[in-house]
């Protein structure tokens, strides 16, 4: 468990999805925002639903 599992709405999973696509701080979340961290990962996961990105803009 990491930095961004702290965040609300942000678990295991996804905070090793975030980490896989390059995003490991808060403020790396933060920099590259919600809708471009979903996309990055919709990239290597292809059920990374509408949920997610909501859940990554509640986080931030």
């Amino acid at each position: 468990m990491g930095e961004l599992s702290t965040l609300l709405n942000i678990g295991n999973k996804v905070e090793q999805q975030l980490n896989e696509v390059g995003i490991r701080t808060i403020n790396q979340l933060i920099e590259i925002d919600s809708r471009q961290a979903w996309l990055r990962i919709k990239r290597i996961d292809d059920s990374a639903c509408i949920n997610r990105l909501y859940a990554l803009e509640g986080a931030i």
